[in-house]
């Protein structure tokens, strides 16, 4: 479940929902919130984004949806 990203909370290990002129995508790696804005989770970079909802962070769904991206896709 989605969450207003307002809501997200520091220190954990999220992840990320960004509008583009595409639509809506899910990030393919975790972020952190950090008082500085967002950190990539693995590699500690900053990450230059505008996320609008957020949730937890679940290595085996996130690889099913990197490893089958148009699965369920009409």
């Amino acid at each position: 479940m989605w969450n207003p990203i307002l809501s997200a909370p520091f220190g954990r290990d999220l992840e990320l929902a960004v509008f583009d002129e595409e639509g809506a995508h899910a990030l393919v790696f975790p972020c952190t919130r950090v008082r500085e804005g967002w950190k990539n989770a693995i590699t500690g970079a900053r990450v230059d984004i505008r996320p609008t909802h957020w949730r937890d962070w679940a290595p085996e769904q996130a690889q099913a949806r990197f490893d089958k991206p148009l699965e369920g896709s009409p």
